[in-house]
């Protein structure tokens, strides 16, 4: 649960500097996804990819935590956030 509001924390934070000057959303890709997800972390990245989801390009990475629970995040490529 610590690790999870570390990076919804970091998304919120991430996701005021997403927009660049001329107001279109930049993306991210599934490098820099993984990277923000176990950064300051002990999480393991088991895997990433990156599949299309209502039209929506989302990157789904599979992390294993430290006590042992598989956990998924999916996050939105075009805005970088954190999906539900």
């Amino acid at each position: 649960m610590r690790n999870l509001l570390k990076v919804a924390v970091f998304f919120l934070m991430f996701s005021s500097n997403c927009f660049a000057e001329d107001n279109l959303p930049a993306s991210i890709s599934l490098d820099e996804a993984t990277k923000h997800i176990i950064e300051g972390t002990y999480n393991k990245v088991l895997g990433a990819q990156t599949e299309l989801i209502d039209g929506k390009e989302i990157h789904i990475i599979k992390v294993l935590t430290p006590d042992g629970r598989i956990q998924y995040y999916k996050i939105d490529a075009q805005t970088g956030q954190l999906v539900n």
